[in-house]
């Protein structure tokens, strides 16, 4: 049986086009039914139109507080029976809403080697700091800032003669690959 999956995202959408295309070419065992995006003008928005996949989009500012958001999205999955949250590029932390709603049923990417590097910019960072090595986490959603639980990391070498530009091009490419992997295993399951 085929895995309904939202995901979720606020920017390009490069995440969210590889693993539709997954979905579409039948590599993953499910269907994007849904995207959630908290940024209406974002360009992942228009991906998904374009692949003909349904949008939700919403604005954190025009409402009270997290819970009355979140409780605008339950309302969305529920009612396209969607079993797996897929967040790709998703700015906003999950709140106790869709966690107890979806207990080990969220899951996210991050572009470095967890715990170090959490939260934003993580590649200038580790760039930066001038670290040999950084790589992808994918990993379950609790309620903290990528503090959940491990699923899967790939390590990416900084090499000699990387600019931050080449170094996020190929950690781009590396999650679109790596994220592909874990949804086809867990949409088997």
């Amino acid at each position: 049986m085929m895995r309904k999956i939202a995901v979720f995202a606020s920017g390009t959408g490069s995440n969210f086009h590889a693993i539709a295309k997954a979905c579409e070419e039948g590599v993953i065992n499910g269907q994007i039914s849904l995207l959630v995006c908290d940024q209406p003008e974002a360009k992942v928005v228009a991906k998904a139109k374009n692949m003909k996949i349904e949008v939700f989009t919403f604005l954190a500012k025009e409402y009270e507080d997290r819970a009355s958001y979140e409780e605008d999205i339950l309302t969305q999955l529920r009612g396209r029976g969607i079993e797996l949250l897929v967040l790709a590029g998703y700015m906003r932390l999950v709140g106790s809403t869709l966690l107890e709603a979806y207990p080990n049923k969220i899951i996210n990417i991050h572009p470095s080697l967890l715990p170090a590097y959490p939260g934003l910019n993580s590649i200038k960072r580790a760039f930066g700091e001038g670290e040999s090595e950084t790589g992808v986490t994918v990993h379950y959603v609790d309620r903290g800032m990528d503090t959940g639980p491990m699923i899967v990391q790939r390590t990416v070498k900084i090499q000699e003669g990387d600019t931050l530009e080449i170094l996020e091009e190929r950690m781009h490419q590396i999650e679109h690959e790596l994220y592909v992997e874990v949804l086809k295993e867990l949409c088997e399951e």
